[in-house]
Formats: structure tokens, C-alpha cells, sequence
């Protein structure tokens, strides 16, 4: 039942005119990200975006996926490490990394954010084997983060997705489980980095 609340409030929100604005911007914030990541020698896989998400190609800094994908977790940057086409190295390791900017732009980041985004990610890579350039970078991407709050609308439609949950199961919102799929799915929309 909860997949079916969690479809009703997608398809509601999808309905609304900000939400056709949201998605301009995320495809905005991902180009301005992938040209910031570009300036600084990583490759877009395919020279670009025009949705939401890239592939970056990491191995003409000679980094690993897996590497950097560490590295990022450490200065507080969430990315998947990702094969790329015709990748050498084995799927544990890989070549390459993902990065969204639905998040961001949830968040209420714009372009010029994305460039501080970009610098973040950048430095953190030029300092993968530095543990304190890493926990200092941690800090400033928890400040950089904490200006940035979940928009007024989105978080009505996570508290909306949470509320439709609990009255399924009878139970107090306060009571919900931490595990849960639509905890975790709050917490990333709204309180991340708080």
C-alpha cells in the first residue's frame, strides 16, 4: 500500500506548475556541474547532460571509482561509483563515478552553486589520500549544505508520503521506524546535512 501513497503524491506533485520548473533546474544545475567538472580534466562520459544525471570518467586523473567514491563519503559528498562503457576495471572497482543534481536542486541550489559543488568535488579528488584535507573538506561541505533547506513545497509532500504510511499502519507518525524506506526518503529531502 505505501508504493501506491508514495504514487499518488508523485503523480499530484508532478501535476504542479513549480514542478515543471524543478525540473528545468535540475537539468540546468547538471549541465553547469558537468561543465565545472570538465574545467578541471575529468571527462563527462557522453560530453555532456540533458536530464538529470552523468557519468564521469575518471581514469585521466588516474582514480578509481571505488576511490573516489570513499574519498567524496569522507569530505561529505554522496556519489555512486559506476562502470563506464568499455571499462578495464572490474565492477568492484570501476572507472567511473554518478552524480545527480535532484537533490541539490531540491535543496534550492542554482548554477552557481553547482561551481561551488564542482570545486568541492574536484578538491576532494586532488586530495584523495589525504585524510585531513578530506575531514576538513567535510566541514565546509556541512556549512556550504546547511544554507540550503528543503523548499517549502517539497518537504509538504514528504510529510504528506509519511503521514499517508503511518495512517496505513495505524501508527503514530512520531513512532516511525528509522529504517524505513519513507524515513530515509524524509531524511534525504529534508534534513540532510541540518
Amino acid at each position: 500500500m505505501h508504493v501506491i501513497a508514495a504514487k499518488a503524491v508523485a503523480f499530484k506533485e508532478a501535476l504542479m506548475p513549480e514542478f515543471k520548473e524543478y525540473q528545468r533546474q535540475i537539468v540546468k544545475n547538471a549541465r553547469a556541474l558537468a561543465k565545472r567538472l570538465t574545467e578541471d580534466g575529468f571527462r563527462i562520459v557522453s560530453d555532456g547532460t540533458d536530464n538529470h544525471m552523468m557519468l564521469v570518467d575518471l581514469t585521466p586523473k588516474g582514480i578509481t571509482g571505488n576511490d573516489a567514491e570513499t574519498a567524496l563519503d569522507a569530505a561529505g559528498i554522496t556519489v555512486n561509483k559506476n562502470s563506464i562503457p568499455y571499462d578495464e576495471k572490474p565492477p568492484r572497482v570501476t572507472s567511473g563515478i554518478r552524480l545527480g543534481t535532484p537533490i541539490v536542486t531540491t535543496r534550492g541550489m542554482r548554477e552557481p552553486e553547482m561551481k561551488v559543488v564542482g570545486d568541492l568535488i574536484c578538491e576532494a579528488l586532488a586530495n584523495i589520500s589525504s585524510p585531513q584535507a578530506l575531514a576538513s573538506l567535510r566541514e565546509r561541505t556541512k556549512t556550504f549544505c546547511s544554507k540550503f533547506r528543503c523548499s517549502r513545497w517539497k518537504r509538504r509532500g514528504c510529510k504528506n508520503l509519511l503521514n499517508a504510511k503511518c495512517r496505513m499502519k495505524n501508527a503514530n507518525c512520531r513512532g516511525k521506524k528509522r529504517g524505513s524506506l519513507l524515513f530515509i526518503l524524509h531524511f534525504a529531502l529534508c534534513t540532510l546535512h541540518s
